[in-house]
């Protein structure tokens, strides 16, 4: 049986379309960071999704998953997200390792991958986040219409006394539940993740 995340951890990978509070446990990615437009053509966003995916299919012989991508965001000097200057997006994109895939297995996935994907995976990180208090919710549709997805949650955060707490450390995550190569974009599943504080 394949490991899933939507099943094992149905919280923090299928929440509802209204906001939703989690307190999320640390957690630990195949992580590859990097910066700019993420629909550029053969641009960095989309060779850090190949570099995610040969490792993840590495492991993937020895640990039966299904693997999802995921994206931590953020821009300079901006609160929030600009969706519409996707160029001075700073992004770190990951795949989730189950629990038991520790830092030596991802070590040897990466020489592997490098050796018979012949391509360079040098960039791939192990990182281990902490999410801690959140607020999500699924979004449904383009990633361009999520503005209206984002204002639902602060809306929510505002009746509830919370507040938004991205920084450096904490930041704007996404988990694309759906193939956008398969599915149509109205149609595409994202669960959109903020960290927030108590007021």
């Amino acid at each position: 049986m394949a490991f899933d995340f939507k099943k094992e951890y149905k919280e923090f990978y299928m929440p509802k379309n209204k906001p939703v509070i989690v307190n999320v446990p640390e957690a630990n990615y195949i992580a590859v960071r990097g910066e700019g437009n993420p629909n550029e053509e053969g641009g960095s966003y989309q060779q850090a999704i190949g570099v995610l995916y040969a490792i993840a299919y590495t492991l993937r012989m020895s640990y039966k998953t299904d693997y999802k991508i995921e994206g931590f965001w953020w821009q300079d000097d901006i609160d929030g997200v600009n969706y519409a200057d996707k160029d001075s997006f700073h992004w770190i994109s990951v795949i989730r390792l189950p629990d038991f895939v520790n830092e030596k297995d991802f070590e040897w996935a990466v020489e592997i991958a490098t050796k018979k994907k012949k391509i360079d995976c040098s960039s791939a990180e192990f990182l281990t986040v902490d999410e801690g208090l959140c607020v999500q919710i699924m979004h449904l549709g383009s990633f361009d219409d999520e503005p209206a997805t984002v204002a639902l949650m602060d809306e929510y955060l505002k009746q509830n006394g919370y507040a938004n707490d991205m920084n450096s450390q904490r930041l704007h995550h996404e988990i694309y539940l759906s193939d956008a190569r398969k599915v149509a974009p109205e149609k595409w599943k994202t669960v959109i993740r903020h960290p927030i504080r108590k007021i």
